[in-house]
C-alpha cells in the first residue's frame, strides 16, 4: 500500500481509501445485490490490506452509512482515519455543532479525524461555519477540517475564514475523463500541501471497461450521467481499449490502471466506492505497480483526442429512461 500525508497534519493516509456512498443506500438505484454485511466485510478487508482512509457522510443513506462504518471499524478504530461530512443545510453555527454530535453518535467514536463541508452553501456565511469547525477542533470532537466540492475561490475564502486551523483537504470529482480539478485546484493543492480526495475515480464504473455503446447501464445513477450516453460511450472506446491493453500486459484490470494513473500524484487520495471485499482487494492491488512514462504518455494522448458530448443531463434525459 502507498501512503501519503493528509495535508500538513502528519497523518499518514493510504492513497487508496474506501468510499461509502453506497453503504446503506439503495434509493439511487445501485442495486439490491449487496447488503450491510457485505459492506462491513469490505471495510474490514480494506483495513487488513493496509487501507486506512474511510470516507462517509451524514447524508449517505440518511445516516445509515455512518452507522455501518461505525460497526465495521469498532475493533480497529486506532488503525483508521475516519472522514465524514456535514450537509450544506446544516452549515449554520449551531447546525454544524448538532450535526457533528449526531455523526459522532452514529459512528460510535469520540473524535472524527477529518470533518468536511459536503458542499458550499452560498446562503450561510462561511465564516459562521468555520467558527463552529474551529470550536469542534478545540473541544476535541474533530481533529482536522476539510471541504468538498469547493472551487479554488471558495477554498481560499474558507481558509481565510479560519483563525487558528488550516483546511487540509478538498474532496472533488476527479478521474481520467473528468479532469476539471487539474485546471486550478491541483496546482494550488500541490503548492500549499492540501490533499485532493478524488471521488468517482472510476467515473461511476465507466473506467472498469464494463460498459460500451452496446452494453448500457440499467441503474438510475448512471442513466442520468451524460458520460453513459450511447454516443459518449462510443467516443470513449479508444480509451477503454487502451486501458484493457495496458491491463492485460500488466496482469491487471482496467480499473487498476485508472486508479494508478491518479495516485501517481502524491497529493491525491482516491476513494472508490465498494460493495464487496473482492472490490477492495482489486483496489488495493492498484498500488503495487507504477505506470511507466510511456504508458502515461499513451493514455494522455488518447485522452487529448477524445471529444465528448457535454449536454447537461438535466436538459437531456436519455430516451432509455423513458422506456
Amino acid at each position: 500500500m502507498i501512503f501519503t500525508e493528509l495535508g500538513k497534519t502528519g497523518l499518514k493516509t493510504s492513497q487508496v481509501g474506501v468510499g461509502c456512498w453506497q453503504a446503506g443506500s439503495k434509493s439511487w438505484g445501485w442495486g439490491k445485490e449487496y447488503g450491510e454485511r457485505d459492506i462491513i466485510e469490505a471495510i474490514r478487508t480494506a483495513v487488513e490490506l493496509g487501507i486506512n482512509f474511510i470516507d462517509t457522510a451524514e447524508m449517505y443513506g440518511d445516516g445509515k452509512s455512518e452507522r455501518i462504518v461505525g460497526k465495521a471499524i469498532k475493533e480497529v478504530r486506532e488503525r483508521v482515519i475516519i472522514a465524514t461530512k456535514v450537509w450544506p443545510t446544516h452549515l449554520a453555527y449551531n447546525g454544524v455543532l448538532k450535526a457533528c454530535k449526531r455523526s459522532l453518535e452514529r459512528l460510535g467514536v469520540d473524535v472524527i479525524d477529518l470533518y468536511q463541508i459536503h458542499w458550499p452553501n452560498p446562503f450561510i456565511p462561511i465564516s459562521q461555519t468555520m467558527r463552529a469547525m474551529e470550536r469542534l477542533v478545540k473541544e476535541g470532537k474533530i481533529r482536522h477540517i476539510g471541504v468538498s466540492n469547493f472551487s479554488l475561490r471558495q477554498l481560499i475564502k474558507a481558509q481565510e475564514s479560519l483563525k487558528s486551523e488550516e483546511i487540509v483537504s478538498n474532496q472533488v470529482k476527479y478521474n481520467m475523463i473528468e479532469r476539471d480539478a487539474e485546471k486550478e485546484l491541483l496546482p494550488y493543492a500541490e503548492k500549499n500541501k492540501i490533499t485532493i480526495i478524488a471521488y468517482s475515480p472510476l467515473a461511476q464504473g465507466l473506467l472498469t471497461g464494463k460498459y460500451d455503446q452496446y452494453h448500457l447501464p440499467d441503474d438510475t445513477v448512471r442513466k442520468v450521467n451524460i458520460l453513459f450516453d450511447r454516443e459518449n460511450l462510443k467516443r470513449l472506446q479508444p480509451l477503454i481499449s487502451l486501458l484493457k491493453t495496458i491491463a492485460s500486459k500488466r496482469g491487471k484490470k482496467p480499473s487498476q490502471i485508472a486508479i494508478n494513473w491518479l495516485i501517481r500524484r502524491p497529493e491525491v487520495v482516491v476513494i472508490p466506492g465498494v460493495k464487496r471485499a473482492e472490490q477492495v482487494k482489486e483496489n488495493a492491488s492498484a498500488t503495487d505497480f507504477r505506470l511507466t512514462d510511456d504508458e502515461v504518455k499513451m493514455i494522455d494522448e488518447v485522452l487529448r483526442s477524445i471529444r465528448l458530448v457535454k449536454l447537461s443531463s438535466m436538459l437531456r434525459i436519455p430516451l432509455r429512461l423513458l422506456t
